[in-house]
């Protein structure tokens, strides 16, 4: 029988009650009375800090005062009508850096209003007593192209099919979402959430979704120019980075782990090793080692090349990841995967550049996962900045007719900030379409 000692990689190493518990909410909904009480400790500032820290620029005091006077649905809107995914933002943003960072009660008592918490309340209020709390305005005759049903993609096409245009999405995958599906550790975002909110969103219409669709592939941004009145590309990015070391072939994307997790019926029937290895710093390599140590991996060790002040992930991340048993190994970077071993050297800030000390540690590992960043997969023409698409002003590219949002240009790679940069490009996009 499998268990937690099994060597090598394999299924069922917990039982599907330990899997149930591990896998549950990350941050459990409020219940209405919690609601009021979390919600009377804002101070409901004139100049509030929070509204500059999000991305999105809600306006927090305002929907926290709504659920403060019992008028939820009312403070759902407030939130929806500058983040459209607001709910999936309310369970993943790192809020401990964004809004609740910025918070009087933060830094007055070191405890701030949990504004995510509240955001969730109110979204959640809204899908499950309300429809859709937006109409359509009188239809445009004008056909936008969305590359892409990530959280850009989504946000640009919802905010689109509201001004009145006609929206195709154009979806490599056979499901909406993007990362919010596909990239996202299942404890944030559990029952099936990223699917319900698409389908939530949806309900604005004038909406359709092609799937199985790729830019570069079957499809050419000459012909969606071409068929369309403007595009939008929100295509994330394709391509994983290499880990550049003998041995590198038999290490994993780590967001392919991830995706297959999300997508997975049974979590019972994944595979993980019971000596797991994750190199990298962000979030998705946190979300792995996090997540393969709750499929009941004996140790699993993320190791980052840099000292955790320089890692991406959160501090509030890195206390989780420390909390459900991950090592974290810093000013570390790999130098080779060989017989179940991963070689791993000290490394040094030396005038500026990372080098090698030549001191070096051993570690078994079954299963290595790279989450050392991804990268854009080339599409000709477009300019690029940083090894992304280059943008000026409301996402607008250097081709004309052409806009562009989301991870797949330079910036934080957030949901918030996808959301964020696909609305306002919607925005700029319907300007032009009016003044053509």
């Amino acid at each position: 029988m499998t268990h937690p000692l099994t060597p090598g990689v394999a299924a069922g190493r917990l039982t599907t009650e330990e899997i149930e518990a591990n896998f549950a909410d990350l941050h459990p909904p409020l219940d209405q009375h919690e609601a009021h009480v979390a919600a009377d400790r804002c101070y409901f500032c004139h100049d509030a800090p929070c509204i500059t820290a999000c991305p999105t620029d809600i306006d927090i005091p305002l929907f926290i005062r709504q659920i403060s006077t019992g008028q939820p649905e009312a403070a759902a809107r407030t939130i929806l009508e500058q983040n459209i995914l607001g709910g999936m933002c309310a369970r993943v943003c790192p809020t401990e850096t964004l809004c609740e960072q910025a918070c009087v009660r933060e830094m007055a008592e070191g405890k701030p209003v949990e504004i995510g918490r509240l955001q969730r309340f109110a979204t959640d209020a809204m899908m499950t007593r309300q429809g859709h709390p937006f109409v359509r305005a009188a239809a445009t005759g004008k056909h936008v192209a969305v590359v892409g049903a990530g959280p850009a993609g989504l946000a640009c096409a919802h905010r689109l099919a509201m001004k009145g245009h006609k929206v195709t999405i154009y979806e490599a995958k056979e499901k909406p979402g993007g990362l919010n599906e596909y990239g996202l550790a299942a404890y944030k975002t559990t029952d099936d959430f990223a699917a319900r909110e698409v389908d939530w969103l949806l309900g604005i219409g004038g909406i359709e979704i092609a799937y199985g669709r790729v830019l570069g592939g079957d499809l050419s941004l000459d012909a969606l120019r071409e068929g369309h009145d403007a595009v939008f590309l929100g295509i994330g990015l394709g391509a994983v980075n290499a880990l550049e070391m003998p041995g590198d072939a038999e290490a994993a994307n780590a967001v392919d782990f991830i995706a297959a997790l999300r997508q997975a019926g049974d979590l019972r029937a994944l595979p993980v090793g019971r000596n797991v290895v994750v190199i990298g710093g962000g979030m998705t390599a946190v979300d792995a080692a996090v997540q393969a140590r709750l499929l009941g991996a004996e140790n699993v060790t993320l190791a980052y090349r840099r000292g955790r002040d320089r890692m991406g992930a959160s501090k509030f991340e890195q206390d989780l990841a420390a909390s459900k048993g991950v090592r974290i190994i810093s000013n570390v970077m790999p130098v080779a995967l060989e017989d179940g071993t991963m070689v791993l050297e000290y490394t040094a800030d030396v005038d500026g550049r990372l080098q090698g000390t030549g001191e070096r540690i051993e570690l078994p590992a079954d299963q290595v996962l790279r989450a050392i960043g991804q990268m854009l997969v080339p599409l000709g023409d477009l300019g690029l900045e940083r090894g992304k698409i280059a943008v000026a002003g409301a996402g607008r590219s250097g081709i004309a007719g052409v806009w562009a949002g989301g991870d797949c240009t330079p910036g934080e790679d957030l949901t918030v900030v996808a959301v964020a940069e696909g609305r306002d490009a919607a925005e700029d996009i319907h300007a032009a379409l009016m003044q053509a």
